[in-house]
C-alpha cells in the first residue's frame, strides 16, 4: 500500500529500547516501521536532523481546563495549544474549575460543546464525585467520561465539594459496581493546620504536613481493599507516603500514583519569599522529598507524570502582593512539563526511553488508551520530534498558556518540540474522545 508519509528518524525511541527507524503512516495510524533507509511507498517523506528523536506524543492525564466558566483562566483553545507546543498530543481534562463542573451527564455536554472547534490535541474527559450525585455516578460513566476525581479536603471552590470517609467508602462502592476508576485528591483535612498568612513559604508548607497525605491515601487504600475499586493518588507530594502506596501495591491491591513535575523539579529550600506562583495544593516539599520521588518513579511505586496544570489569572496568583494565604494555587506548566520532566531525568542519568515511558507510555497504557503512547504498528501517529540536547529558558510570557504566569518561568531546561503530528498531520486538529 501506499502511506501517507514516511518519517526516518536516525533515532527513535521504539518498544523494544532506542533506534532508528523509518515510521509509514496511513490513514492516522502507523502501518509499517522499518529500518531507516528501507525503501517506503510513500506520497510525503520526512527525515529527522540528527539532534532530534522520534517520540510518541506524551499523554497528560491530568489538565485543569476551566472551560466553560472560567475560561479567563485558561481554555480548550489556549490549552491544547500549549500542549501540542511542549510534545503533549493527548490530555484529559478535569470535572473543575469549569462551572459547571462535570458531574452531570449535562455539565459533561456543556464541557463537550465548550471545547468543539478548539481541540488541537486529542481530548477526554473525567467526572466529579460529589456529595450531591452519589448514587447516580453510572450515569456519567455511561456518557463517556474516563473515571471520578473526589477530594478528601476542600477543593477551594464550592461548586465542587469534597467528600467525608463515609461519603469517599460510599464512592468506592458504587464506582466499584459498574468497574470504573476513582481518583483522588488525598489530603485529609483534620491534618491541615491553620495558616496565618504572610510571605514565606515554609509557613504554607507547614499548614499542609505530609501527615495530611498520609492520612488521606491510608484511608484510600482501605476503601480499595474493602471494595476492589481502582483507585488513583493524584500529585503525590509526600515522599513519605510511599511506603503505604508499595505495600498496597505488593498486597495486589488496584492502586496506582502519580507525581507531577513541579515536585521533580523545584524544592521548598528554593522557592522565595512571595513566590505564590509556586503555591499548591499538596505544596512542594524540600529536595531530599524530591529525590525520593525520583526513585520512586524509578522503581515503579509513582506510575507515571501527570502536569496537574491548573492555571489562574495573574491577579488571582499574585493576590495579596506575595501573601501565600490570599493567592490562588496550582502550577501552570502543561507546555513545559515534558521538558521538566526530561530535564530532571537526564540530570539524574535516566534515558530518554524512561522520561518518555513516564509522560507517555505508562500514562497511556492506565487510561486505557490502547492507540497512544508508543511507535508500534496500529497506533495512533501522534509523534514529536524531540531535541533532548537543545536548552532552552522558560519565559512564561511567550509560552501558548492564556495568562502569562508560572512557577517554571525563568527555569533552564533542555529538550525542545521541533514537530507535532497528531494522526500524522501537523495541521490537523485535535479531536474528543470518551473512554475507550
Amino acid at each position: 500500500m501506499t502511506s501517507d508519509l514516511v518519517i526516518r528518524a536516525p533515532r527513535a525511541i521504539l518498544p523494544g529500547g532506542e533506534g532508528p527507524a523509518a515510521v509509514a503512516i496511513a490513514g492516522g495510524r502507523i502501518v509499517a516501521i522499518t529500518s531507516v533507509d528501507a525503501p517506503v511507498d510513500a506520497r510525503a517523506e520526512i527525515t529527522l536532523a540528527p539532534d532530534e528523536v522520534l517520540l510518541p506524543g506524551a499523554v497528560d492525564t491530568h489538565v485543569h481546563v476551566n472551560e466553560p466558566g472560567r475560561t479567563a483562566w485558561e481554555g480548550f483553545d489556549s490549552a491544547t495549544r500549549a500542549a501540542r507546543a511542549g510534545g503533549v498530543t493527548t490530555l484529559i481534562d478535569m470535572p473543575l474549575n469549569s462551572i459547571p463542573p462535570t458531574t452531570t451527564p449535562a455539565a459533561l455536554d456543556a464541557k463537550r460543546a465548550a471545547a468543539t472547534g478548539k481541540t488541537h490535541v486529542t481530548v477526554g474527559f473525567w467526572g466529579g464525585a460529589v456529595p450531591e450525585n452519589l448514587g447516580s455516578l453510572r450515569e456519567l460513566w455511561d456518557a463517556g467520561v474516563f473515571g471520578f476525581k473526589c477530594f478528601l479536603a476542600p477543593s477551594g471552590v464550592d461548586e465542587f465539594g469534597h467528600l467525608d470517609r463515609g461519603q469517599l467508602r460510599s464512592a468506592m462502592e458504587e464506582i466499584a459496581g459498574f468497574g470504573g476508576r476513582l481518583i483522588v485528591h488525598a489530603e485529609d483535612p483534620a491534618g491541615l493546620l491553620p495558616h496565618a498568612g504572610g510571605r514565606d513559604y515554609q509557613g504554607f508548607v507547614d499548614s499542609r504536613p505530609e501527615a495530611s497525605e498520609l492520612s488521606a491515601i491510608a484511608a484510600v487504600i482501605d476503601g480499595v481493599r474493602a471494595t476492589g475499586v481502582r483507585a488513583h493518588i493524584l500529585h503525590l507530594s509526600a515522599a513519605s507516603a510511599l511506603p503505604l502506596v508499595a505495600a498496597a501495591k505488593a498486597e495486589g491491591l488496584p492502586l496506582t500514583a502519580e507525581t507531577c513535575p513541579h515536585y521533580l523539579t523545584f524544592d521548598a529550600e528554593h522557592i522565595p519569599a512571595g513566590g505564590t506562583q509556586f503555591k499548591c495544593c499538596p505544596p512542594i516539599r524540600d529536595a531530599a522529598n524530591r529525590e525520593a520521588l525520583w526513585a520512586a518513579l524509578a522503581d515503579g511505586t509513582i506510575d507515571f507524570v501527570a502536569s496537574d496544570h491548573s492555571p489562574a489569572t495573574a491577579e488571582l496568583k499574585l493576590a495579596g502582593a506575595g501573601d501565600f494565604a490570599a493567592a490562588w494555587g496550582g502550577i501552570a506548566g502543561l507546555q513545559v512539563s515534558v521538558a521538566a520532566v526530561w530535564t530532571g531525568a537526564r540530570a539524574r542519568g535516566f534515558p530518554l526511553a524512561d522520561a518518555v515511558g513516564w509522560v507517555s507510555t505508562r500514562p497511556a497504557a492506565w487510561a486505557g488508551l490502547g492507540g497512544k503512547g508508543a511507535i508500534s504498528v496500529g497506533r495512533d501517529a501522534d509523534l514529536v520530534a524531540f531535541a533532548p540536547d537543545a536548552p532552552f529558558e522558560v519565559h512564561a510570557a511567550d509560552l501558548e498558556h492564556r495568562n502569562p504566569v508560572s512557577a517554571f518561568d525563568g527555569a533552564r531546561l533542555m529538550g525542545r518540540a521541533r514537530r507535532v503530528w497528531i494522526g500524522g498531520s501537523e495541521t490537523a486538529d485535535g479531536v474528543m474522545i470518551g473512554r475507550p
